[in-house]
């Protein structure tokens, strides 16, 4: 029951939205609203703040997927290396970002960043480097986003990632210690083939939630400056604040497909194989 009222019923409430011209001030005669077809589909390939934020939701996965996964497997690596002491500390001091709030974090980040007093601008100041405006400057704004949120999102991959690399019986590195492979080619040839199955979960778990990114510039920037960190989950709230619902539906079915299709595209770059 609880399914079906909070999941099922609006999904299917908003997919019939997404096809109609529903405003807020519909709500008191939901029935009378008009059936627009794909008008609100159309609408939203024709609107320039819809476009800059899927341009940017778009930048923010290319680049922080990518990111996040490799400062994971790094982390991963270092701790299963054996070479780092304390090694129970640093596991949670890495994952101790994933389960605190995001708000918090993203406020401390915004301290951080402060062009006037904050921690970043003023250790530049010490060596002689006047900081930008990290997140007033269009150039830095998104990229300051994806660095944070990389750093708070790394960790739980870490965990994920470690747990495979311990499941790599040493045998195999043994064996092409002696065929004469090097450090590289036994990451490569070995490591990473077997860790491919958590290297796909990471990827569609990192890229879902990247596409939804929402929080952060919400709280960090309000999707400036100029729109430059306005992603398109942001867009769809602002939408629905505006009482546009059925264009909001209709953007939310769009980011749904998106999500899909990276789905599929990852599933396809890191499943199986027969070699």
């Amino acid at each position: 029951m609880l399914f079906l009222v909070f999941a099922l019923l609006p999904v299917l409430a908003s997919l019939i939205m997404s096809v109609t011209d529903m405003r807020a001030t519909d709500l008191r005669t939901p029935l009378s609203v008009n059936f627009v077809g794909l008008d609100n589909f159309t609408r939203l390939f024709s609107d320039d703040l819809f476009l800059r934020s899927a341009l940017n939701t778009l930048v923010f996965v290319v680049v922080g997927v990518p990111l996040t996964i490799v400062a994971a497997l790094a982390a991963a690596n270092g701790l299963n290396s054996g070479l780092i002491r304390f090694r129970a500390v640093f596991r949670v001091g890495f994952y101790l970002p994933v389960v605190t709030s995001i708000v918090a974090i993203a406020v401390i980040w915004r301290f951080l960043l402060d062009p006037e007093a904050g921690l970043v601008d003023n250790l530049l100041a010490l060596v002689g480097i006047d900081g930008p405006n990290w997140l007033g400057d269009t150039r830095t704004s998104l990229a300051s986003i994806i660095v944070m949120a990389a750093w708070r999102n790394f960790g739980s991959l870490m965990v994920i990632f470690l747990a495979a690399l311990q499941g790599i019986p040493n045998d195999l590195y043994e064996a092409a210690t002696l065929d004469g492979a090097g450090r590289w080619a036994q990451f490569r040839r070995i490591t990473l083939p077997l860790m491919r199955p958590a290297l796909l979960f990471g990827a569609v778990i990192t890229g879902i939630g990247y596409l939804q990114l929402f929080e952060e510039p919400l709280v960090m920037t309000q999707g400036g400056p100029l729109s430059s960190t306005l992603s398109v989950s942001y867009h769809i709230y602002n939408q629905f604040g505006f009482g546009n619902y059925g264009y909001a539906a209709a953007a939310s079915y769009v980011l749904f497909v998106a999500i899909v299709a990276l789905s599929v595209l990852q599933f396809r770059l890191l499943g199986s194989r027969d070699d």
